[in-house]
């Protein structure tokens, strides 16, 4: 098959779910106002909430969102083969992700900008919402933790992408200024930066960067760490216009350049895919497709980690609720084109079906890696280019998502401290709430061993963890528009696929976990397990309420 016939069907599928199953789900499920006050605006401080530009926000919201999660799910998915991965991520986006990640961000709106957890307690009870909250921090941990990992071994195996990755801070605070400070429209400030961009990159592939082999006993990879969480730190606090909306609007530019550059290559070279679409030859180990497929590719298809963004920043910051559609279903969107870019480069990017057998010769062995790899020869073969400059621009990509993920993602974790403290009627500050979130991701990170590698310790139950949060997340919308009498259906059927093969991954999980003897995963499965069966019960019950005639939950008008 050519990888051609796959970019062009794909991309025709997710054009024609925004154009049109958005447009219904606007109109006649979520029923968006132009005429709404948003918590932006109704609680504008200059900080968290702020009114902003939808091609702005929609950067921040998808480059949240994306990190590295929908290259390094689908790259490693396609051991399997490449339908079941191209199926669930085209099919995920525009019936599960779009309407997920676009109704958590209506939900949160609707409810003064409340997060999904807080919301919980609202539409659910304070015992479901407790327990949504002890789901919610330990996916963050992961997340904090483990893409920490994973920027710094892109950093240390590719130290050409050292300058453009952490020049990139200095645009966006440039960005940040021309744009806010000096009030001067999106056209110039935009040239400016994705050509600053590109710019670092090229400067960045002619002077690699390499960290001292040991200082104080710790290795490249565990300083790269300590930098990282550091930066996401002071990232985290700063009023969110200052970098995280002109950074994150900014890579949001660079990869749509970068995943035109990457199509254009594929229209050009016209690659074959040498990967089977059905592998019925797996290496020894190899999980059953049913039901990890829907865990292993969780971004680019749909994964709870967006709620949270949705809800916890992007909805503090909508200037209009009817940008929802564009900011929430489209970000699922331009998320489902970055993983479709991935499949591509980790089935087509490769010269022989022996090629490729060599790189996927166990389970997980293909990841970010192999898309770099795959997607260098792609940008080498459209254009010419040397194949290390492509390398460096898609790992320069995949190292901006991900840092722009720690940096949402330690934010988020400082609102679930608040939020919990609230409940606990105990007050925290902005810097002590961020200290403590980022003493718990050093001390994952740090607990196994001075490599800083503790975050993939539990990195195995971060899919189902996903997935399931997805699914508590529609819990909570499917009660919304109940109470309100509107069709859930839409909502109510992702659920019910969503969860119950979340439950089936994290059972198989428990077993694989018990015979390795691995008691921590097995004990974090079982708590997780228990407390997802627990809201799911709530939610439940709650549903029922709703269509008893409970009064609708009230929200703003």
């Amino acid at each position: 098959m050519s990888a051609v016939t796959m970019l062009l069907f794909g991309l025709a599928m997710l054009a024609g779910g925004y154009l049109f199953y958005s447009r219904f789900i606007a109109e006649r499920i979520y029923r968006l106002d132009p005429d709404f006050r948003t918590p932006a605006h109704e609680f504008r401080d200059g900080v968290d909430y702020v009114p902003t530009n939808k091609f702005v926000l929609w950067g921040h919201h998808f480059t949240s969102v994306a990190g590295a999660a929908p290259i390094v799910g689908p790259a490693i998915a396609v051991i399997w083969g490449w339908g079941p991965a191209f199926v669930w991520v085209i099919f995920g986006t525009i019936f599960f992700a779009g309407v997920h990640d676009f109704g958590a961000l209506w939900a949160s709106v609707r409810n003064k900008g409340k997060s999904i957890g807080t919301l919980t307690g609202n539409v659910i009870g304070a015992r479901a919402r407790n327990l949504f909250l002890v789901v919610i921090f330990l996916l963050l941990l992961m997340v904090n933790a483990a893409f920490a990992v994973v920027i710094s071994n892109l950093l240390v195996s590719t130290p050409t992408a050292v300058i453009p990755t952490w020049g990139a801070i200095l645009v966006a605070l440039v960005i940040g200024q021309l744009i806010y400070r000096y009030k001067m429209g999106l056209l110039w400030p935009s040239i400016i930066g994705v050509v600053a961009l590109y710019s670092l990159i090229f400067i960045g592939s002619s002077f690699p960067i390499e960290l001292p082999a040991s200082v104080l006993g710790l290795g490249p990879r565990s300083q790269w760490i300590l930098l990282l969480f550091l930066y996401a730190g002071i990232a985290s606090m700063l009023p969110v216009w200052v970098l995280l909306q002109p950074r994150d609007y900014i890579n949001g530019l660079q990869l749509f350049l970068g995943l035109g550059l990457l199509y254009g290559a594929v229209l050009i070279a016209a690659p074959d895919v040498v990967a089977p679409a059905l592998n019925q030859n797996v290496p020894a180990g190899t999980p059953s497709l049913l039901p990890l497929l829907f865990v292993t590719i969780a971004c680019g298809a749909i994964s709870g980690f967006h709620g949270l963004v949705a809800s916890g920043t992007s909805s503090k910051q909508l200037d209009k609720e009817t940008d929802a559609r564009f900011v929430g279903y489209g970000g699922s969107v331009g998320e489902g084109m970055l993983a479709l870019a991935a499949i591509i480069c980790t089935t087509a990017g490769f010269a022989s079906l022996a090629d490729w057998e060599a790189i996927y010769s166990k389970f997980g062995a293909g990841s970010v890696g192999a898309f770099v790899q795959g997607g260098g020869s792609i940008l080498s073969a459209g254009y010419g280019m040397s194949t290390q400059l492509g390398a460096t621009m898609l790992a320069v990509m995949a190292i901006l998502f991900a840092a722009t993920t720690m940096d949402t993602g330690l934010r988020l974790q400082r609102y679930v401290i608040q939020e919990a403290a609230e409940v606990a009627g105990v007050k925290v500050n902005v810097v002590f709430s961020t200290l403590l979130a980022l003493g718990f991701c050093l001390a994952l990170a740090f607990g196994a061993g001075a490599d800083g590698a503790g975050g993939m310790v539990i990195w195995p139950l971060f899919g189902t963890t996903n997935q399931l949060l997805a699914g508590l997340t529609l819990s909570i919308i499917s009660v919304i528009l109940i109470r309100q009498g509107r069709p859930a259906w839409f909502t109510a059927v992702p659920l019910a696929f969503l969860l119950t093969m979340s439950v089936f991954a994290l059972l198989v999980q428990l077993g694989q976990f018990y015979r390795q003897e691995n008691w921590l995963l097995l004990g974090m499965d079982i708590v997780i397990l228990l407390a997802a069966l627990w809201v799911i019960f709530e939610a439940a019950v709650a549903m029922s309420r709703g269509t008893k005639g409970v009064p609708a939950i009230e929200t703003e008008v």
